[in-house]
């Protein structure tokens, strides 16, 4: 039956049939158990997962606000405290905090990387102290921070040779979700560690940056103290008590430092000792009244600096980078920065009555190429102040080389540890942050003391313009390292003086390596020949100036300060801040001008044309020309040639009026141009143009109006030798009919006239007037007149 069965063609038993489908079911339940659990498994990884992603950012935040001492040696205590925060939606119960210390940190690398992730999970990067050094916790609500304090004596950690430790302040606790202990957050820092003191201690030289932004403007009152006039009253802000000045002040002066100054932030405080003005948005300006401030802030930092090393930076801080990459090509550039170099000293000496260094140069962030070096060499500076980010080592050297860098020329590369200047950057506001910044600080100090037993000198260079948080976080590091045991303070000339090592990198990277990040944030080539253009401007008005010193000193550190690195990153505001300088400039120099002439007339051959020059300054100007010129000198000549010129002095707030000679060949129009030049040739202002009508009497027209003249007379002098011979005839009438007394009644016509008569005659009509009446006569007046000619000087009637 079996073998029936199994032939072709055969059907199986009923049993058969149920034993193979049994055998199938039984053989495939593994399998199908397996395709079951799948999705299951499948979840309970992703569960996992999950969890360890939360793991990972942690669910309780863990902060180490303070760590003291932040370098123990033995005997000390280490106190570290803090405050942890429960983020999750969940209560965290049976909570506690304790201490795990990892396996020294071998190098500086080493550390960098320790850095990077400070909260990260797991935290099972150390062993546990345990104990009673402890803090606990029964209940963490979310969202509530809560503080705690362990006190661990340092034998208790275990610690072994000399070095830096990674050092874990965990939480761990239950929810829940996840009802067993396990890390809940984590903050990790180092433990400097030094049993004794170095044998070798590592001369180190901190710079402290005393740099600020551009305030001042280029305007200045009319008085006689000048009154300078500030941009807003930010810098009042800065040196008020707590501000951001005040308080580098306040810190400084307790550390062995060195002090960077821009001497633009000392000219501007000391200006604010006496009268200022502050400009508003509308253009208007208000008094300044933070003058008591800015006293007590220079009595401070005078106090501070006295014994201590002060390097004087170029007036107003000019960016070097920029000016090497965008400004070289401008005329006058390099001139800016030689004269900044020049008056940086003086100004220091001055307000706060030391002796500054200035023979470094210091580009932002110490990078450097050779054309930055080539330009800060150019004003003097044999020493540049970069940073090993930027002048890296190119060989396979295992340790830190000394700052002191020959790179040529006779110049001295004074290299800054990238590492340790770069920590004080950030938000460094919260404890956390500030205490991390100061661990890491150490930690980075004492490895590097390690690497060696080569004695070097180490250069630390933070940031220009550290915010409140920066400084006190710096100064703190600086004070715990100066406590340290395995560091000296050293100042910065002997840093650059230092041996170098002859193993370290002396190759300026090339320009093309100069990072773009700080490249993008320059000055543009425009900014400079706006700067150019305005010091040309500046050099044409300050020659035709009494007294050149007002213009020029204010004008000159205005213009300092539109090459300053505070600008970076600001552009538009750097323009604003040039084009008001110029506005400025143009406005002073268009207070010296000429008065616009109308049309003017002249009639004859020659005339004299004024021309009035106005002084509004309160200085008065000298050492001008005024040229006055025909475009037509065939028509119209000036002092017999197509132009002429005057020497012009005008005393301040006056006007001067001076006067041409001018002839005309012709009638007609002509233009006439009046320019000021300086006695170099150079125009001054605007021209004055206006129009000549000259209008010329010609012979002919003198010969008509002569000849009416003439006429004119000759008719008058008819007139009255007419009226004169009228008064004759009467008069003669009159004595022919009453004789004079004694003589005779001259009745004869043939009797000649007697004396009296020709008295009368020549006399007039009023020759008789006086003459006593006479009776008259009946006899005719007159006989008949004679048909014979009359004789000679006989009267004619006619």
């Amino acid at each position: 039956m079996a073998e029936a069965a199994d032939f072709p063609g055969m059907t199986p038993s009923p049993a058969r049939r149920w034993l193979r489908r049994t055998g199938v079911l039984l053989a495939g339940a593994p399998l199908l158990a397996g395709l079951l659990q799948l999705p299951a498994a499948t979840a309970q990884a992703a569960g996992q997962a999950t969890v360890k992603e939360d793991s990972d950012e942690g669910t309780v935040a863990v902060s180490v606000d303070s760590l003291t001492p932040a370098a123990p040696t033995d005997g000390d205590t280490l106190t570290v405290s803090g405050t942890v925060t429960n983020q999750g939606k969940q209560d965290v119960t049976a909570a506690h905090v304790d201490l795990r210390v990892g396996d020294a940190l071998a190098t500086r690398s080493a550390i960098d990387r320790a850095a990077k992730r400070p909260d990260a999970l797991p935290a099972d990067d150390g062993s546990t102290v345990g104990g009673k050094y402890v803090a606990k916790f029964t209940k963490l609500t979310p969202g509530v921070a809560e503080h705690f304090s362990i006190s661990v004596p340092v034998d208790k950690l275990d610690l072994g040779k000399d070095g830096v430790y990674p050092l874990g302040v965990a939480l761990s606790g239950e929810t829940s979700a996840q009802p067993w202990d396990q890390v809940l957050g984590v903050q990790r820092t180092f433990l400097p560690w030094q049993a004794d003191e170095a044998d070798t201690r590592t001369p180190t030289t901190v710079l402290w940056p005393l740099v600020s932004t551009v305030h001042m403007t280029a305007e200045t009152g009319s008085n006689a103290q000048q009154t300078p006039v500030f941009l807003n009253e930010d810098l009042a802000k800065e040196i008020a008590p707590g501000g951001r000045l005040d308080q580098m002040v306040t810190l400084g002066k307790e550390l062995d430092v060195t002090w960077v100054i821009d001497p633009d932030l000392l000219a501007s405080v000391d200006a604010m000792t006496g009268s200022y003005r502050i400009r508003g948005d509308d253009d208007t300006t208000t008094a300044g009244t933070q003058q008591a401030v800015a006293k007590q802030w220079l009595d401070e930092l005078q106090a501070a600096v006295t014994g201590k090393e002060v390097v004087a930076l170029p007036f107003a801080d000019p960016d070097l980078a920029s000016l090497a990459h965008n400004g070289t090509g401008v005329a006058g550039s390099l001139s800016q920065l030689k004269e900044a170099t020049d008056v940086a000293a003086t100004t220091v000496e001055t307000v706060l009555h030391v002796t500054p260094s200035t023979d470094f140069a210091w580009p932002v962030e110490g990078a450097v190429d050779p054309s930055i070096v080539k330009v800060a060499t150019s004003a003097g500076a044999d020493k540049i102040i970069a940073r090993s980010d930027s002048l890296a080592e190119t060989g396979d050297l295992s340790y830190t080389p000394s700052a002191a860098r020959p790179i040529g020329g006779g110049t001295t590369a004074v290299v800054a540890d990238s590492r340790l200047s770069t920590l004080f950057e950030g938000d460094l506001s919260k404890a956390s942050a500030s205490t991390l910044a100061v661990q890491e600080f150490l930690a980075q100090s004492l490895e590097l003391g390690l690497q060696t037993d080569k004695q070097r000198s180490i250069l630390v260079a933070p940031q220009r313009m550290p915010t409140a948080g920066q400084a006190r976080t710096l100064a703190e590091a600086v004070t715990r390292l100066q406590g340290g045991t395995w560091a000296q303070p050293q100042q910065l000339a002997a840093t650059a003086k230092a041996k170098p090592d002859p193993a370290a990198s002396t190759k300026v990277p090339s320009r093309s390596a100069y990072p773009a990040s700080l490249r993008k944030r320059e000055l543009p080539r425009s900014a400079f020949e706006e700067i150019a253009d305005t010091q040309d401007k500046l050099d044409n008005f300050k020659v035709v100036l009494a007294n050149e010193a007002r213009v020029v000193t204010p004008f000159g550190r205005a213009l300092n300060r539109e090459m300053s690195t505070s600008w970076r990153g600001r552009g538009p505001a750097a323009s604003t801040f040039r084009q008001s300088v110029r506005a400025y400039l143009d406005t002073l120099t268009g207070q010296v001008k000429l008065i616009d002439k109308s049309e003017t007339k002249l009639s004859g051959r020659s005339a004299t044309i004024p021309v009035t020059v106005q002084n509004n300054l309160v200085q008065g100007v000298d050492h001008l020309v005024l040229r006055l010129t025909s475009t037509n000198p065939t028509r119209l000549e000036i002092s017999g040639e197509p132009y002429a010129e005057q020497p012009i002095t005008v005393s301040g707030g006056h006007t001067t009026t001076v006067k041409f000679t001018t002839s005309a060949k012709v009638n007609g129009q002509t233009t006439v141009i009046a320019q000021l030049y300086t006695e170099d040739g150079q125009e001054y202002g605007s021209a004055v143009t206006f129009d000549v009508k000259v209008t010329e009497i010609t012979a002919t027209v003198m010969l008509v109006i002569g000849g009416g003249v003439l006429l004119l007379v000759l008719a008058g002098f008819r007139m009255y030798t007419q009226r004169k011979r009228a008064a004759a005839r009467e008069a003669e009438g009159a004595d022919e009919d009453a004789p004079a007394e004694g003589d005779e009644p001259a009745d004869d016509p043939q009797n000649p006239a007697g004396p009296q008569d020709r008295l009368r005659e020549e006399s007039g009509p009023s020759a008789g007037a006086d003459d006593p009446e006479q009776p008259s006569d009946e006899s005719p007046d007159t006989e008949a007149e004679s048909a014979d000619p009359s004789g000679t000087g006989e009267r004619v009637d006619r």
